[in-house]
Order: structure tokens, then sequence, then C-alpha cells
């Protein structure tokens, strides 16, 4: 294209403010809504429905204007890349030819879950936040913000629907492994650090856009269960602590956070109405907008209008009797820019057209969407994404190190006796025999030899999940993870025989923080956040890594204490097991 025939708007060295209303003065009304629209398709062909059966990229880019995708699924830096391209091209045939932001849920936990995130693939893998906040330390989590960006910008995945700075003071919920524990300062820090990494000193072409969530705090959940389900759509305040659950927000609107959304979640017994977050004026205009400064993008959780089928309904609590339509005009009311997880543009549109919703209520959200696709250079040189240097860039050596060192270091020690003598029983030495149940044994090549037999063994190695009840009436929508905290009496019991007849190394992994009454018999228990066999391991005989991290949350004595604390309060079980910050260490040799 020729110099004269470019648009204002193409002219990068005019100011984003410019720009942005030389193309708004050119949208369609199609145009403006297709930018309010945030659904989710499959990585794969764009021309083709995805592999859940919802409607091909290429339909969505063409025939509703979208411009906003939700990129599910694993895959390598390339074919991300690849499929990336494909979707630009597609959206180069509009006349305006507005470049697509792909948006991802977390792909670099050594854990996935189908609701929350996505399996690594290609992608370094680190410990879940949790992890991270048991290290504790702002320059690891910066430098993790750092290989999302330098990952995501790779592959052409823009906005990161992370990071999820919720607190988790009720030790039920399932959502607590994405979360950096129970501490509001602690999380304020690392948020702030996160952000430095993965945004930079402001949004640019080598940002990666922040969605901070969930706004203003999804942890105080009614008996921990959580709200993509209608039994778990209160949220509740018995101490009195809603700012408490603020604090970190308030951490990332002061570091730049260029997105937020709110929470499915209904707050209960307050002063604010009693309607999911994303529906609440109060909550939107009054608090976040008018209260706390925010500017940026306010982008719903998926599916608030729309449900999926008949057991994942529209998550409009406290609004189910409203339909579709007035749904949509009670969101951009409270002041939603944008509908995550919604492809129906002629939803919007129709009320549009027959004055429901006035044209210039889309005003806003549309300029808020279109700076952040400007400030990130997608006009620009950042369209499309190098496919050569996604393939170097993405689970390269240098970054794969750096997640397994973090995976090692989040390790807490919880106790460390010894078996006889007086040394602790770890670090284990090398060259001993070990039985081991729920490790892989090919992870001990090398360090050990592994027996089939506990009585064979020098060491016996357990790794078991925190305990939890998933709902088979739920399909895979039931890995939200529910019920009781302390292990079933057989396990218990199972544990103490083993114990009797081999000394005994106990990991549970911490998704959520477990009631180990009954399960301490082991004279070495740790607990972990998403490490990886191999590395977990060599932690055990002390090769290269030992166990840095401290816990970033109560571990609580049982589940009656859990039951009688308050959802909303930090600390609050009575008399837990190990607190907050404990930690144990290897001796010195």
């Amino acid at each position: 294209m020729n110099r004269e025939a470019r648009y204002p708007y193409e002219d990068a060295g005019l100011a984003p403010e410019n720009r942005i209303a030389d193309l708004t003065g050119r949208l369609t009304v199609e145009d403006k809504v297709g930018l309010l629209l945030h659904p989710q398709t499959a990585v794969g062909d764009p021309e083709q429905p995805d592999r859940y059966g919802r409607t091909a990229a290429a339909a969505h880019v063409r025939e509703s204007r979208i411009t906003h995708l939700l990129a599910q699924g694993a895959a390598d830096g390339r074919e991300l890349a690849q499929w990336h391209n494909q979707v630009q091209r597609i959206a180069l045939e509009h006349p305006l030819r507005i470049p697509v932001t792909l948006s991802s849920d977390p792909r670099h936990s050594a854990a996935g879950n189908p609701l929350t995130a996505n399996r690594s693939g290609g992608f370094s893998r680190w410990p879940e936040p949790l992890g991270l906040a048991a290290v504790g330390s702002t320059e690891l989590v910066e430098e993790f913000g750092d290989i999302i960006r330098r990952e995501y910008l790779a592959t052409g995945l823009r906005v990161a629907l992370h990071p999820q700075i919720d607190l988790a003071t009720e030790p039920r919920w399932a959502r607590i492994p994405h979360t950096f524990g129970e501490d509001a300062q602690l999380t304020a820090r690392l948020v702030r650090a996160f952000l430095r990494g993965l945004q930079g000193p402001g949004l640019g072409p080598d940002s990666v856009a922040a969605t901070t969530k969930h706004f203003p705090g999804g942890g105080p959940q009614k008996d921990g269960l959580d709200p993509h389900f209608s039994d778990g759509r209160e949220q509740v305040y018995p101490g009195g602590r809603f700012d408490y659950h603020l604090e970190p927000f308030v951490a990332a609107i002061e570091a730049g956070t260029a997105q937020i959304m709110p929470y499915y979640g209904m707050p209960v017994g307050t002063e604010w109405e009693e309607v999911g977050f994303a529906f609440n004026k109060g909550i939107i205009t009054d608090l976040l907008r008018r209260r706390l400064g925010f500017d940026g993008v306010v982008v719903t959780d998926f599916g608030v209008i729309t449900g999926y089928h008949e057991a994942f309904p529209a998550k409009a609590w406290g609004v189910e009797h409203l339909t579709r339509e007035e749904r949509v005009v009670k969101l951009l009311d409270a002041g939603v820019d944008q509908f995550g997880g919604e492809g129906d543009a002629e939803l919007v549109l129709g009320l549009v057209k027959s004055g429901a919703v006035p044209e210039r209520l889309l005003d806003d959200p549309v300029r808020r969407l279109l700076e952040v696709k400007f400030r990130l250079g997608l006009f620009d040189d950042r369209r499309f994404a190098d496919e050569e240097a996604a393939t170097a860039v993405v689970g390269c050596a240098a970054h794969r190190e750096a997640g397994v060192r973090a995976q090692q270091r989040s390790l807490v020690l919880l106790k460390n006796e010894p078996a006889a003598g007086d040394r602790p029983l770890l670090p284990l030495e090398p060259g001993i025999t070990v039985y081991v149940e729920g490790v892989d044994p090919a992870a001990f090549d090398g360090l050990a030899t592994v027996t089939t037999t506990p009585e064979a063994a020098d060491v016996a190695v357990i790794r078991t999940p925190s305990p939890s009840y998933q709902d088979p009436a739920k399909g895979f929508l039931g890995s939200m993870h529910k019920g009781s905290l302390e292990f079933p009496p057989e396990q218990r019991e199972r544990l103490t025989e083993l114990v009797a007849r081999v000394p005994a190394v106990l990991d549970v992994r911490l998704d959520r923080p477990a009631a180990l009454t009954g399960m301490l018999a082991p004279q070495a228990v740790l607990g972990s956040f998403g490490t990886d066999d191999r590395p977990f391991a060599e932690v055990l005989f002390g090769q290269g890594a030992e166990p840095e991290g401290t816990l970033p949350f109560d571990l609580p004595s049982s589940m009656r204490a859990v039951e009688a604390s308050r959802t909303d309060v930090p600390f609050d079980t009575a008399d837990p097991l190990f607190r907050c910050g404990w930690g144990l260490r290897y001796p010195r040799r």
C-alpha cells in the first residue's frame, strides 16, 4: 500500500489516542459489536469448527467482525504461531484490517485443569503460582512473568487471562492452586513483580497485556464451593474483611494491569447488590472505576450470558431470571467492556438496532479495547508472529531450566526426622534402594535402585494429591475439587503400616490446604505445588537443589476447624498443624 492510501490510524507516528479516534470514526456498528465479543476456540484449522464443535475462528472473524479470541488447547510454539498467523490473514480481508488479539489461560504449570488452565505442551513447566508464593521471591516471580511474556509474544498470544490474585482464605475452594496464597501483602508484592515481567514498565509492542482476576477477590466462597456452578454462587464475608481481599487488586492497578476480570460469584449479606460481580454496577463502576481509578478493560469471566450445555449453564448468578438480552443491558450498565466466552454478534446488534442499547454506550468499551491493540503494536510490526522464532523461544533450554529450578525451590519441607541415629532422613544417600508409590520409577535413574517390595527398600517414597471429591455427574467439569480436606482413614492406616516396615518420605501435592492429621508418621514430609517427578527425586537426594519453600497458607488440623473458620478471614482455622511461613531446610553437611 502506498503512503497516500494509508489511513491515519495506520500511522505509527501518531499518538494512540489520535489513531483510535480516526479508526473509531470508520467503524460500523457491526465492527463495534465485534470488538465487545471474546469467544474461545481450540487451536486447529481456523476454517473448520473446533474439536468441540464450536464456531470456526474464520467465521467469527469474517462474519461477526470478532477480533478477540481465547486460544485453547495444548500446542507447541510453531503450531500456535502458524494458527495465529492464519487468523491474522483472515482479518486482513476486512477493509479496516483490525488485527485479532489472541488471549490464553495459563500455559506454564506442571499441571492443568480444563476449566482454568491449559497443559503446558511445548511451553516451559513451572510450579503453580502457589509454589512461586512458597519461594516468596519477587525476583523469581518477575522472571516467571518475563518468560511467559517471551514465550507468548513469540507465538502471537498477546493477552494473558491471568494472574489470579484471589486470596486463599477459604481452604476448601478449588481455585487455590492458581493464587499466591492467603497473605494479602505477599500477594500484592508478587503481583507487582509479575506485572513487571509480563507487561514491562508500560504496555507496549514487547508486552503481553495482563488480565488480573477475579475482582474484587474470589476467595471467600461459601462452603468453599466454586461459582462455575450454581451451588457455589455465593460469596460471604462473616468476618467483614471485604477490603482485605481488595488489597492485591489495588497493587495491580497501581502497577498498571491492562485488564481486570470480575468473578462469577455474587456478594451476599453486604452493602452490594446480590448479583454476580460482572453485573454489579456498584462493584464495577462505583468501586473499580471511581474509587480505585481503573480505566482499563473490564472483561467478564467466560459464559455469564450464555451457557454451554445442561451441566454448565450461564453463570448469571442473581440474574438468572433475565433474558440474554437483558443480561447484556445490565452488563453494559454495570460498566463492563467485553463479554468473555460470547460469540453471538446478532444478540448485541439486535439490542443496538432496537434502541435498547444506544450505540454511544459502545464507545468507551471500543476505545479501551482499541487502545490495548494499538499499544501492543498489533496494527504495526507485531501483527504477525515469527514462526521460526516461536520454535526457538518456546520451551527453550534456558526457560525449561528456569522452570525446573523453580519447581525444586518451591518444595516445602514440613518434617525431617531421623530414621535411625541423629541424622535427619533427608537428603537421601545416592545408591540406596527405594520403594515408590505415585512416582515414576524412571525418575530415580542414576540416583537409586527401585524395588517393588517395601521390605527390600532402604526408604519408601510416596507422592499423593490432596484429598478431594470430583463430581462424576458433571463429567470433566467435575474436576473442580471440593469436599473434605482430611485423608480417608484407610489411606492414613496404610501409610502408618508402611512406615512401620520401612523409613518413608511423603510428598503431598497441596492444591488445597490439606489436613495432614494422621499422615505425619513418615520421617520426612514435604508439600509440593507442581513439581515433576525427576526434579522432585533430585531434591530428595540433594542433587543440585534443596527445598526452599515455606507454606503460603496455614495447614488446618481438621475439617471441623475449617468449617468453624470465617470464609473471608485469613489464618482463621483453630490450632493449625503448620502455620503459613513454615518450612525447614536440609542440615548442613
